[in-house]
């Protein structure tokens, strides 16, 4: 393990494209090294809103946005969903997802969800996604708000929304335009939230705790 380590240290912690194409690199450095929870407590607070409202866990057909390496659709996989897309803009992660978790997505898809074809959403919506999930990836960059918003409005209406972000990108201080974004879907009716939690979402680099907020709610409506 101390060589995977040494390897982690010489490379930038936000290259994306590096640990995914390590086998195992990205599982030691995010979940053994930095303790990340966030996967785990996304789907089972999914599951636990399905509970409430007597929604069988197999009759979900998900979007895993910002899939990277396929934890979030392996745990969907597990609870039985019926279907299971995920997508990323990065070709390494769906590499990656192959690699390592073979068969776990019906498809795997390459796009840049702030620029779709008309193709690539034709083929998005055939699907009738009824559930989005979207795991420690908003608010960085990795996905800005119109790329949430494209894949969020490829949702069916009364479909379940599952997302986590950084809790400072909610505050009045954010500037990634997310904080802006919630509070309109809240406020406008766009979302209906069930759960609301915040927790630990990993160590930093200096193992300081980093806090997230979980999201799970059911669509209302698009958002315009």
């Amino acid at each position: 393990m101390a060589r995977v380590e040494d390897k982690w240290q010489r490379i930038r912690f936000h290259d994306y494209r590096t640990l995914f194409s390590v086998p195992k690199l990205y599982e030691r450095v995010i979940y053994d090294i930095l303790k990340c929870r966030s996967p785990q407590v996304i789907t089972d607070l999914l599951n636990k809103s399905l509970k409430q409202e007597n929604v069988e866990p197999q009759t979900l057909r998900a979007l895993d946005l910002g899939a990277g390496n396929g934890i979030v659709g392996e745990l969907l996989a597990k609870q039985g969903a019926e279907l299971i897309v995920g997508v990323d803009i990065i070709e390494e992660a769906a590499v990656a997802a192959e690699r390592d978790r073979p068969g776990v997505y019906d498809e795997y898809e390459v796009l840049d969800m702030t620029c779709l074809t008309d193709g690539n959403e034709r083929m998005l919506r055939a699907h009738e996604f009824n559930c989005l999930t979207c795991v420690a990836a908003l608010g960085f960059g990795d996905i800005p708000t119109g790329a949430f918003t494209a894949a969020y409005n490829l949702i069916v209406p009364d479909g379940w929304i599952a997302f986590n972000i950084k809790e400072e990108f909610l505050s009045g201080n954010d500037d990634s335009g997310f904080a802006g974004l919630v509070r309109s879907m809240i406020g406008d009716s766009v979302l209906d939230v069930r759960c609301k939690h915040r927790y630990q979402h990993r160590l930093g680099t200096d193992r300081e705790p980093i806090h997230y907020v979980a999201i799970v709610g059911q669509k209302q409506r698009d958002i315009s």
